[in-house]
Protein backbone atom coordinates (compact mmCIF):
# COMPACT_ATOMS: atom_id res chain seq x y z
CA UNK A 1 0.00 0.00 0.00
CA UNK A 2 1.59 3.48 -0.86
CA UNK A 3 1.85 6.54 0.95
CA UNK A 4 -1.16 8.05 -0.43
CA UNK A 5 -3.33 5.00 0.22
CA UNK A 6 -2.51 4.67 3.68
CA UNK A 7 -3.10 8.80 4.77
CA UNK A 8 -6.60 8.73 2.51
CA UNK A 9 -7.36 4.82 4.71
CA UNK A 10 -6.16 6.98 8.01
CA UNK A 11 -8.04 10.40 6.91
CA UNK A 12 -11.29 8.35 6.24
CA UNK A 13 -11.18 6.00 9.69
CA UNK A 14 -10.33 9.52 11.40
CA UNK A 15 -13.43 10.93 10.08
CA UNK A 16 -15.53 8.32 10.36
CA UNK A 17 -14.85 7.64 14.36
CA UNK A 18 -14.89 11.39 15.44
CA UNK A 19 -18.18 11.36 13.24
CA UNK A 20 -19.62 8.72 15.46
CA UNK A 21 -18.51 10.46 18.40
CA UNK A 22 -19.80 14.06 17.80
CA UNK A 23 -23.28 12.64 16.72
CA UNK A 24 -22.93 10.48 19.99
CA UNK A 25 -22.38 13.86 21.92
CA UNK A 26 -25.27 15.07 19.99
CA UNK A 27 -27.83 12.53 20.44
CA UNK A 28 -26.91 10.14 23.51
CA UNK A 29 -24.72 12.25 25.34
CA UNK A 30 -25.42 10.27 28.79
CA UNK A 31 -24.07 6.77 26.97
CA UNK A 32 -20.64 8.33 25.37
CA UNK A 33 -19.41 10.64 28.04
CA UNK A 34 -18.65 8.14 30.57
CA UNK A 35 -16.10 6.64 28.13
CA UNK A 36 -14.17 10.82 28.02
CA UNK A 37 -12.13 9.71 30.78
CA UNK A 38 -13.81 12.68 33.58
CA UNK A 39 -14.57 11.43 36.92
CA UNK A 40 -18.23 13.52 36.52
CA UNK A 41 -20.52 15.25 33.85
CA UNK A 42 -22.34 18.49 33.56
CA UNK A 43 -25.90 17.94 34.22
CA UNK A 44 -29.39 20.29 34.36
CA UNK A 45 -28.45 23.31 31.85
CA UNK A 46 -24.85 22.57 32.29
CA UNK A 47 -25.66 19.44 30.36
CA UNK A 48 -25.56 21.87 26.91
CA UNK A 49 -21.94 21.59 27.34
CA UNK A 50 -22.16 18.05 25.55
CA UNK A 51 -23.56 19.46 22.78
CA UNK A 52 -21.03 21.86 21.99
CA UNK A 53 -18.11 18.51 21.91
CA UNK A 54 -20.81 17.22 19.96
CA UNK A 55 -20.73 20.22 17.57
CA UNK A 56 -17.20 20.67 17.43
CA UNK A 57 -16.46 16.73 16.79
CA UNK A 58 -18.79 16.70 14.09
CA UNK A 59 -17.59 19.76 12.09
CA UNK A 60 -14.30 18.18 12.52
CA UNK A 61 -15.24 15.03 11.08
CA UNK A 62 -16.78 17.19 8.18
CA UNK A 63 -13.93 19.34 7.22
CA UNK A 64 -11.83 15.97 7.01
CA UNK A 65 -14.24 14.44 4.29
CA UNK A 66 -14.80 17.98 2.69
CA UNK A 67 -10.97 18.21 2.15
CA UNK A 68 -10.48 14.95 1.06
CA UNK A 69 -12.88 14.95 -1.03
CA UNK A 70 -11.90 18.25 -2.94
CA UNK A 71 -8.43 16.76 -2.89
CA UNK A 72 -7.13 19.30 -1.12
CA UNK A 73 -4.57 16.97 0.58
CA UNK A 74 -1.78 19.67 1.86
CA UNK A 75 -4.70 22.02 3.19
CA UNK A 76 -6.11 18.43 5.22
CA UNK A 77 -2.33 17.15 6.17
CA UNK A 78 -2.24 21.37 7.76
CA UNK A 79 -5.58 21.14 9.31
CA UNK A 80 -5.14 17.35 10.33
CA UNK A 81 -2.24 18.25 12.56
CA UNK A 82 -4.19 21.37 14.01
CA UNK A 83 -6.94 18.97 14.55
CA UNK A 84 -4.60 16.65 16.55
CA UNK A 85 -4.30 19.13 18.96
CA UNK A 86 -8.05 18.95 20.09
CA UNK A 87 -7.18 15.29 21.64
CA UNK A 88 -4.39 17.02 23.34
CA UNK A 89 -6.63 19.39 25.01
CA UNK A 90 -9.14 16.49 25.65
CA UNK A 91 -5.98 14.40 27.49
CA UNK A 92 -4.79 17.44 29.04
CA UNK A 93 -8.03 18.21 30.23
CA UNK A 94 -8.67 14.90 31.54
CA UNK A 95 -5.67 15.10 33.56
CA UNK A 96 -6.04 18.13 34.79
CA UNK A 97 -9.69 17.17 36.50
CA UNK A 98 -8.46 14.28 38.13
CA UNK A 99 -9.83 11.94 35.24
CA UNK A 100 -8.96 8.25 34.41
CA UNK A 101 -5.27 8.72 33.41
CA UNK A 102 -5.61 5.24 31.50
CA UNK A 103 -8.06 7.14 29.16
CA UNK A 104 -6.30 10.35 28.80
CA UNK A 105 -3.53 8.70 27.55
CA UNK A 106 -4.67 5.97 25.81
CA UNK A 107 -7.59 7.31 24.16
CA UNK A 108 -7.19 11.19 23.70
CA UNK A 109 -3.00 10.94 24.04
CA UNK A 110 -3.14 7.89 21.30
CA UNK A 111 -5.84 9.85 19.09
CA UNK A 112 -3.33 12.54 19.23
CA UNK A 113 0.04 10.54 18.07
CA UNK A 114 -2.41 8.86 15.25
CA UNK A 115 -4.55 12.64 14.25
CA UNK A 116 -0.64 13.69 13.96
CA UNK A 117 0.90 10.80 11.95
CA UNK A 118 -2.02 11.55 9.47
CA UNK A 119 -1.29 15.17 8.69
CA UNK A 120 2.44 13.86 8.44
CA UNK A 121 2.21 11.55 6.21
CA UNK A 122 -0.37 13.82 3.68
CA UNK A 123 2.34 16.76 4.22
CA UNK A 124 5.25 14.18 3.12
CA UNK A 125 3.08 12.74 0.56
CA UNK A 126 2.58 16.07 -1.20
CA UNK A 127 6.43 17.12 -0.47
CA UNK A 128 7.26 14.35 -2.31
CA UNK A 129 5.32 14.42 -5.53
CA UNK A 130 6.68 18.52 -5.31
CA UNK A 131 10.02 16.48 -5.66
CA UNK A 132 9.16 14.34 -8.40
CA UNK A 133 7.51 17.16 -10.41
CA UNK A 134 10.87 19.26 -10.18
CA UNK A 135 13.11 16.63 -10.59
CA UNK A 136 10.87 15.93 -14.16
CA UNK A 137 11.22 19.27 -15.18
CA UNK A 138 14.90 19.65 -14.57
CA UNK A 139 15.08 16.13 -16.75
CA UNK A 140 12.75 18.49 -19.20
CA UNK A 141 14.71 21.14 -19.77
CA UNK A 142 17.89 19.34 -19.58
CA UNK A 143 16.51 17.60 -23.22
CA UNK A 144 15.34 20.17 -24.40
Amino acid sequence: MNLSRIATVLSLIGAAFILYIGISYLFTPDTIAPGFGLPAWPDGDAAAFMNLKGVRDTVSGVLILVLLGARQRYALGIATLVIALVPVGDMLTVLRWNGSTATALGVHGLTAVLVALTGVLLIREHSRRDRTQRSDEIGASATA
